[in-house]
């Protein structure tokens, strides 16, 4: 019964994870916006001087020289952001790193979905058949804790690669697969670079597994208990999307700040952009105000709900054809 459920679960997620990725990528790059408005040495060149040669009476001349500074870039939505990423790196672009997310699937919600699913079945009161809704609760953190801490370093390679293609050529990593990733991470910045963020992932995964699964399974028995639709494909999508919505709310906030942490650029001898999760967040409020914790919150939550429907139907749909096994 235990292997059974991580096949499972792996399984729907993988469908899932893979089928949803466009999504997931803007939602990176949403989050990204407005980081930082600091000209890098490949940007120097919108900086436009302008001298100009005031003349006085007396023949003498004064110099002044004016920098113009253009504004930051408009913040734009999850079409736009899409419809750019399709003009300027192609149609392909929009799965960069879909190898990544297939490699964090097979780890993360792997472990995570079926480690529920024993916790689950360990904790089911067996006179009633069913499990308290704050037995679920906790059954959905710890699995999302310990899947997130194996499936850490296929995160960084993932948000990495969906990032990348935002840089200047110059600066772009360039990774050819998510173990090409790992690699020149791991060369590069030391094997402790894979787990950056790991306190965050692991948060994020907790929120998330709770909210989702725990949300998946209350909505559900509430629907079959009432009577308001049988056990099919109406009830599994109805109980999919309430818990998208709950894990995307949930989660979003956590979600922006480990994209940051992950994504960032450390180089040799120079102070990282950001000390911790906390710095972090508190530099992204100070300079973007409290809002753009919920930077990308549309992607994530258009992300998440088809994201959680795939999920779950594929997850019911296994369990059909693995019941005899």
């Amino acid at each position: 019964m235990g292997l059974k459920g991580f096949v499972e679960g792996g399984i729907a997620s993988i469908v899932a994870g893979a089928s949803t990725h466009p999504l997931d990528l803007i939602k990176v790059r949403m989050q990204l916006q407005g980081e930082s408005r600091l000209p890098n040495p490949a940007s120097l060149q919108a900086f436009r001087p302008a001298v100009a040669f005031n003349t006085v009476s007396a023949g003498a001349g004064n110099i002044s020289l004016h920098v113009e500074v253009p504004p930051p870039p408009a913040r734009v939505g999850p079409i736009s952001i899409g419809a750019r990423i399709i003009q300027s790196e192609g149609m392909a672009a929009l799965f960069s790193g879909v190898s990544a997310t297939i490699l964090r699937q097979t780890l993360y919600s792997t472990t995570r979905m079926g480690l529920y699913d024993i916790l689950k079945h360990k904790w089911t009161d067996q006179d009633t058949g069913s499990m308290p809704l704050p037995r679920k609760i906790l059954a959905g953190l710890i699995s999302g804790g310990v899947g997130a801490a194996v499936g850490n370093p296929a995160d960084v390679a993932m948000v990495r690669m969906q990032a990348d293609g935002r840089l200047p050529i110059d600066q772009r990593r360039n990774y050819k697969s998510v173990f090409d990733a790992l690699t020149q991470m791991s060369k590069q910045e030391g094997i402790a670079s894979l787990w950056r963020g790991s306190g965050l992932t692991v948060n994020r995964a907790m929120i998330v597994t709770a909210s989702q699964l725990a949300t998946y399974d209350q909505i559900k028995e509430m629907i079959l208990e009432k009577g308001v639709m049988s056990d099919g494909i109406g009830t599994h999508v109805t109980a999919s999307f309430a818990a998208g919505f709950v894990a995307s709310v949930a989660s979003n906030p956590i979600d922006v700040i480990k994209t940051r942490v992950m994504n960032m650029k450390v180089e040799t001898g120079a102070e990282p952009p950001y000390k911790g999760a906390l710095d972090c967040a508190m530099k992204t409020v100070k300079a973007e105000g409290p809002m753009a914790l919920y930077k990308g919150f549309i992607p994530t939550i258009s992300r998440q709900g088809p994201f959680t429907v795939v999920l779950f139907v594929t997850l019911e749909q296994v369990r059909k054809l693995l019941k005899d096994f």
